[in-house]
């Protein structure tokens, strides 16, 4: 196998990677946004009743980000499937 024949392999690898930054980045932005109004919205502070071991908040928050990820994550998906 010579080099030639790795060079079009080579580019989609890395548009490839390119793509999953480029998720990984926003992916990471829009749920820090999402945390940061979930919490604005909220009437009490939410990281002050995590930080007191208030177990049922950070079990609120962990909900609010993981339904948001598979929301996302599953709108994804279906419209890349070809």
């Amino acid at each position: 196998m010579e080099l030639s024949d790795l060079s079009p392999l080579l580019l989609q690898y890395l548009i490839t990677f390119g793509w999953a930054l480029s998720g990984a980045i926003s992916m990471a932005i829009s749920l820090g946004i999402l945390v940061k109004i979930f919490l604005w919205i909220t009437p009490i502070d939410g990281w002050k009743e995590i930080k007191k071991g208030n177990v049922s908040m950070a079990i609120i928050l962990a909900a609010v980000i993981i339904g948001t990820a598979l929301v996302i994550g599953l709108t994804l998906i279906r419209y890349t499937q070809h």
